[in-house]
């Protein structure tokens, strides 16, 4: 029977009293040699002997519809064993044998690169020469909008308000009204989408690389026409996710398809640059950022409007000005959004989704603020920093912002920085630059089990392991609570047959699944209080030992063979009364090359807040990570698309540059200042992976500025555009 736990009030903190040092320890993970030996098992690792090889086919216009397959062009495939299209599916086109087993369901075409088939057989190399050489006609739509700047399909939503913005921008004594742009991006993970399919009766299994099991298995069921109950995914490992493996995708459901038609199991494994072309990306955003403020510094108005784009009858919309909304006080604000529809590959949540993009544009409008008022910018965001969200008036559940702007400016030799473009090295110009850092947290509805034996405790949850440490810090929150050492605690995740978790997104999955198993060990340790004759309370486990009632006895003596509890957590009250949010500082100093106008990262600091720290290693290794995620898009990133055609042109990493180990700076400090948030969770823990990219960005180009007088409005900061931008500044 499952607990359930509502998060109704704000929370003890028990694991600050049960004494092991094993929260928060810098320990490594468990499944790390395993993963630097090769012997942890991807999706698309450990074929059955009889798997069949699948390979995406994908549109070649931008908007239209399919008006034939020409199935015969590939019949001569050797050990082709079926093209899947449409509404019908061709076993093998030389034998003329059909079934049904749609794949893109219909005939239309909504984006260049969309699949629209797939091909299988017996090797992998005949699959991809027929998807390659698969003849599809087409009847394209002359009318399409690829070109962002050029829709006329648009749709504006309502203005989110608090106060006069226009009265309050008015009686400024100063005002800023600035255009930025972003490019679009990708998430890239490191690991291609993948997936291995395999029936057994009517029951599907699923191998695949999914962030989010719980909603995948549903996805997916749906997809195939099956009972969710009749669906099971397996996802121990995943080489990153980044947002792109949010959903179930085409990869998934084909591979599932063909499966069941050809009675054996089929791997479909995404090309680089399929990832690319079919994968969703995060949109292009243009920002318009209106800044008001007196003399002093006091901001009286703030409006951040954005406009991104999306596919048509696509739902979701960036978040730009998320962080804008509770970042800083202002007695009028305004925020709207335009939403514009493009045939483009579509948009979705990358790493971040509204604090990545919209805090590159915030942070530099509030860094040119402080130098048209002529203030420092680190007093020009504590000056502004307010008590409580100023959208919804709920008071801020836990925030040290001011601790770590003054922290991080002690730490970095804010004090030292040189006015703009005084200082030179040679022929490079160095400057510093700064940022706030926020990203809003998060409670999911998570359920975790709990096994405890003589033998040690084993963890159960179908939450993922995106490379962020869920196998280290889920098993030093069991074995803190219940007194083992952490090697005597085995973490099982990744696979829907546990209880169903959050899943890995939203930098919510941390603290969800881990307070679900946190609750699951605290319903352990009230069973062992009683066979103690103590209260909980009373009762410390420690290296394997339990006291409590004047009594110390071996863990073992009270287990008679094993204590399972399963436990599961949502948000309830405390998220109506208070606002939960990570976070942070950034410092950056970079150096420009007067003549070439290349800029290279000399060295960052992040100092963050953001609740208890679970595991120091992994969650350090979560916020350099953003960092340098702030690098790319500061410096680096920009998906491009050709306009005439809709077809992505930046489609592998030879061309879509992210951040090498030249471009990262070897001096990169992260910093975290202690803290508790009693009312976000059982923990009294929040997100971090996606706070130490909030910002970033901003702070580099912010350091750009500085050194040589560049404002890049028009992202990123190529070399092009910062000498283009230093002849604008006059030098």
């Amino acid at each position: 029977m499952t607990k359930t736990f509502r998060m109704d009030e704000a929370q003890p903190r028990l694991l600050d009293e049960t004494g092991q040092g094993i929260i928060g320890a810098p320990l490594d993970r468990p499944e790390g040699p395993k993963k630097v030996s090769g012997r942890a098992a991807y999706a698309a690792d450990g074929m059955p002997d009889n798997a069949a090889h699948g390979v995406l086919v994908r549109a070649t216009i931008p908007r239209g519809r399919i008006t034939g397959i020409d199935t015969a062009s590939v019949a001569e495939t050797p050990g082709l064993l079926g093209v899947f299209h449409g509404p019908r599916f061709i076993r093998n086109p030389a034998q003329g044998m059909a079934g049904e087993a749609p794949v893109q369901p219909g005939d239309e075409v909504h984006y260049h690169g969309q699949p629209i088939a797939l091909v299988v057989a017996e090797s992998f190399e005949a699959a991809r020469d027929a998807a390659q050489r698969l003849v599809v006609s087409y009847d394209a739509d002359a009318n399409v909008d690829t070109d962002p700047a050029k829709t006329d399909a648009l749709e504006k939503g309502d203005p989110e308000t608090a106060g006069d913005f226009e009265a309050a921008f008015s009686k400024a004594d100063v005002t800023l009204d600035r255009a930025y742009s972003t490019p679009p991006h990708a998430a890239a993970a490191m690991e291609p989408h993948a997936a291995l399919a395999e029936w057994e009766g009517e029951t599907l299994t699923l191998r695949g690389a999914q962030q989010m099991l719980k909603t995948n298995r549903l996805e997916l069921a749906d997809a195939v026409g099956i009972d969710p109950e009749n669906v099971r995914i397996l996802s121990p490992y995943i080489g990153g996710g980044f947002g792109s493996k949010l959903g179930i995708g085409p990869e998934a459901v084909s591979a599932a398809l063909a499966a069941r038609e050809l009675r054996r199991p089929v791997r479909v494994v995404m090309a680089r640059q399929t990832v690319f072309d079919a994968v969703l990306r995060r949109t292009e955003t243009t920002q318009r950022l209106r800044l008001g403020a007196d003399r002093s510094g006091r901001l009286l108005a703030l409006s951040h409007d954005d406009r991104v784009t999306n596919l048509q009858d696509e739902g979701f919309a960036e978040p730009v000005s998320q962080a804008s909304q509770f970042l800083y006080g202002a007695e009028g604000l305004s925020f709207a959004q335009t939403l514009a529809r493009v045939s483009r590959t579509p948009s979705g949540s990358v790493r971040a989704p509204g604090e990545a993009v919209g805090m590159l544009a915030l942070e530099q409008a509030m860094d040119e603020l402080a130098e048209m008022l002529g203030m420092c910018p680190v007093e020009l965001r504590l000056k502004n920093l307010p008590e409580k969200n100023p959208m919804t008036g709920q008071p801020f559940s836990a925030t040290r912002l001011a601790d770590c702007l003054r922290d991080g400016a002690e730490r970095f030799g804010w004090k030292d920085r040189k006015p703009v473009g005084t200082r030179r090295d040679g022929e490079w110009y160095v400057g510093m630059g700064m940022a706030s850092a926020a990203r809003s947290n998060m409670l999911i509805e998570s359920a975790a089990r709990v096994r405890l034996s003589a033998e040690g405790a084993v963890v159960e949850t179908d939450m993922t392991d995106i490379g962020t440490g869920t196998y280290a810090i889920l098993g030093q929150i069991a074995a803190e609570m219940l007194g083992l050492p952490v090697e005597k605690v085995e973490v099982r995740l990744g696979d829907t047959r546990f209880p169903a978790a959050a899943g890995s997104g939203g930098s919510f999955g941390a603290s969800s699944a881990g307070s679900a198993t946190f609750l699951a060990a605290k319903a352990i340790r009230e069973t062992l209080a009683e066979r103690m004759g103590c209260e909980p309370s009373d009762l410390t486990l420690q290296n394997g030992m339990a006291r409590g009632g004047n009594r110390e006895v071996p863990l073992s003596e009270l287990i008679d063979a094993e204590l399972v509890e399963e436990a599961s957590v949502e948000a309830g009250d405390t998220s109506e009364s208070h606002f939960s949010s990570g976070f942070g500082a950034h410092f950056a100093e970079v150096a420009v090359h007067a003549y070439t106008g290349e800029v290279r990262v000399r060295r960052m600091l992040g100092v963050m807040a953001m609740g208890r720290i679970l595991n120091e290693k992994t969650a350090r290794s979560q916020a350099l990570g953003g960092m340098i995620w702030g690098v790319g898009s500061a410096l680096t990133e920009e998906m491009a698309h050709d306009p005439r055609t809709g077809h992505m042109v930046t489609r592998d990493l030879a061309n879509y540059h992210v951040p090498a180990h030249a471009d990262v700076p070897g001096d990169m400090t992260v910093v975290f200042l202690e803290e508790r948030d009693d009312m976000a969770n059982p923990i009294q823990t929040k997100g971090i992976g996606e706070l130490g990219i909030s910002g970033a960005g901003a702070a580099i180009l912010n350091a750009v500025r500085n050194a040589c007088g560049a404002r890049i409005y028009d992202m990123p900061a190529t070399p092009d555009r910062v000498i283009a931008a230093m002849d604008a500044a006059g030098y």
